[in-house]
């Protein structure tokens, strides 16, 4: 979903089978590298459960009045004050076709992991636009992504609609920018240096609808800290079913994988179906 102008495409589900893993190796995911699986639920004993290690975490959740409201003070708030932790490198992409942002929460996904990607392919050609809102013309006016897009939405188990009240957002854990500076031979002070309390990580939260990538709090276990901020900042205040997570993994495929449940549990009982 979203609320600028640039046309709308049918949105994805939220299904590693159709629209994670198939969608990534279509757009350049090299498919012995990486690939998505289901997050059952939030407790320790299902998180557990997800192949490590994470790179990302896709979420699925659902719009209304409140989180709106929400989005809208949060963003002045950003835009206002800034975020001083926050690494200005890190690869954000802004949404200006309704019902694109499960294909933007999967470019956040992949360009922002270390994954292996074929050098030819459309991911590779569109990570190395200059800017969100070039990027954001490309995906507008060209059918570089809009293919697979399409693809994947038509071979999902739910009925394509245009209609939805369903968002996409992603995580990632991203160096901080004093670990950036460092990186790029800036001298830190020395209370940066000597300051061993911190993981030099950040939980980052990149959703194009945002005024860009949203600095979560320190990261010390990917998976771990997006379960916790999902359940404080987003199933915390709703009543809805509709959420759903999928991890990015480079583990091995194991052909003896533990056995799934059959439906997707979160800590309010809550229960997602597609």
């Amino acid at each position: 979903m979203s609320d600028e102008t640039g046309g709308r495409w049918i949105p994805l589900e939220s299904n590693p089978d159709v629209s994670g893993t198939p969608w990534a190796h279509k757009a350049g995911l090299v498919a012995s590298q990486a690939r998505f699986e289901d997050i059952y639920g939030l407790d320790e004993e299902l998180l557990s459960m997800v192949p490590k290690p994470v790179k990302a975490v896709v979420l699925l959740f659902p719009i209304d009045a409140e989180s709106e409201a929400r989005r809208k003070e949060e963003d002045e708030r950003i835009t206002k004050d800034g975020q001083p932790k926050l690494d200005n490198t890190i690869f954000w992409v802004k949404q200006t076709i309704g019902n694109a942002c499960g294909t933007i929460g999967l470019i956040h996904a992949l360009a922002n992991s270390d994954v292996t990607l074929t050098p030819t392919s459309p991911l590779q050609k569109f990570i190395i636009e200059q800017n969100p809102l070039e990027r954001a013309q490309l995906l507008a006016t060209t059918p570089l992504f809009a293919n697979i897009h399409a693809e994947s939405a038509g071979t999902g188990q739910s009925a394509p609609t245009i209609d939805t009240d369903l968002h996409f957002t992603c995580f990632v854990a991203a160096p901080d920018s004093d670990i950036r500076k460092a990186a790029q031979g800036e001298e830190l002070s020395d209370k940066v240096k000597s300051d061993k309390t911190v993981s030099g990580m950040r939980l980052v939260e990149l959703d194009g609808r945002r005024v860009g990538p949203i600095d979560r709090g320190e990261c010390r276990d990917l998976l771990t800290d997006v379960a916790n901020f999902v359940k404080a900042h987003y199933l915390s205040s709703s009543t809805s079913v509709y959420f759903s997570l999928m991890a990015l993994t480079t583990a091995e495929e194991n052909d003896l994988e533990t056995a799934k449940p059959p439906i997707k549990h979160f800590e309010n009982d809550e229960v997602k179906l597609l």
